[in-house]
């Protein structure tokens, strides 16, 4: 385990960090090749799924209560296009696809949906160099005020941010840490740089914390991340002291570094902007074969006024639309 932490934290993982910003925050039209040779046979499934799972037995959202929605690179990496998710979405009654760049986001319009939450800009894996390091403030704090800009043009009301990697050279554990005291005080200077203009736009700036417990692949876990615990997130955010700036709450990175989720719902219930699911243990889909009970939390989100969207964020190890089905009416409450 420790062997295979050490892969995943040094620099041999460089490559496959660039093949992630190339796929799961994209912000350009770039796709890997894998998708393009399953652009065909993936698109093919999506709609073939649509009309004998969705729309013939009419699954998904019925109460309506919570407003869903899909993270698109979950289901980019089984093959489906923006396009194929959009339809899901609108078929299954969910009310957004998120994480997708601004040029994609008329897809979404055509369809009569949202972007819940808009990736930050940043080139690369995006939470990987973070504002917890003044090294990239300055790349930081012009992509995301870009992409707030285009949040206010399209109404987009959120906008997600990191912490970043601990180490003085992100990609490089060799280079030193930061401590994080350090880190937050980078974090909290660095975001009150952004969160005024963000408050004149109208949208709120969502700092999410990640697990570091998992390296058994890249997007399961990120060791590494300083920012994993949810009370260190929520100090940050209150030390900047906006209404605009708000907790990307993660489930699923929440049962595995705190647990106690229900309780966490409540005592960030005024700071927390935007919820991601996802099965525990494996980021897998919301079925009985996972640990984490969704319906009590989902109703947790309800006791408390929670407006905002849930992102579904599971990597599919099935049927990927199957297991969005069965996401969807778990959460359905």
């Amino acid at each position: 385990m420790r062997k295979t932490k050490k892969a995943f934290c040094s620099g041999e993982t460089k490559q496959l960090q660039i093949e992630l910003a190339l796929t799961i925050y994209p912000m350009n039209d770039q796709t890997l090749s894998r998708r393009n040779l399953m652009k065909l046979a993936g698109g093919a499934a999506v709609t073939a799924a649509l009309s004998t799972q969705a729309a013939k037995a009419k699954r998904g959202v019925k109460k309506g209560r919570i407003n869903q929605s899909i993270v698109h690179w979950c289901w980019g990496e089984r093959g489906w296009e923006i396009e194929d998710t959009a339809k899901a979405a609108k078929e299954l009654g969910c009310k957004s696809v998120e994480l997708i760049a601004p040029e994609h986001w008329p897809v979404l319009k055509k369809h009569g949906l949202t972007c819940a939450i808009a990736p930050n800009g940043v080139e690369g894996a995006p939470f990987i160099r973070g504002l917890n390091n003044p090294l990239y403030h300055e790349m930081v704090i012009k992509a995301t005020k870009e992409t707030i800009t285009e949040c206010a043009k399209f109404g987009v009301k959120n906008v997600i941010a990191f912490n970043g990697f601990k180490w003085r050279k992100a990609e490089d554990p060799k280079s030193g840490e930061i401590s994080l005291e350090e880190g937050a005080k980078n974090c909290v200077r660095g975001l009150k740089k952004i969160i005024g203009y963000a408050e004149k736009k109208g949208v709120n700036i969502c700092i999410e914390h990640l697990n570091t417990r998992d390296d058994s692949h890249p997007m399961k876990g990120h060791p590494g991340y300083q920012g994993d615990k949810v009370d260190y997130v929520a100090e940050i955010i209150r030390a900047v002291g906006s209404p605009n700036m708000k907790m990307l709450f993660d489930i699923y990175h929440v049962q595995i570094m705190d647990g106690d989720v229900i309780r966490r719902i409540e005592e960030n219930k005024d700071i927390i902007g935007h919820i991601h699911t996802a099965g525990n243990p494996g980021r897998k889909e919301l079925d009985d074969t996972q640990e984490i009970n969704y319906p009590p939390i989902m109703r947790k989100l309800l006791d408390i006024g929670y407006k905002g969207h849930v992102g579904q964020e599971f990597i599919p190890t099935g049927d990927p639309m199957k297991g969005l089905i069965e996401a969807v009416e778990l959460c359905d409450v």
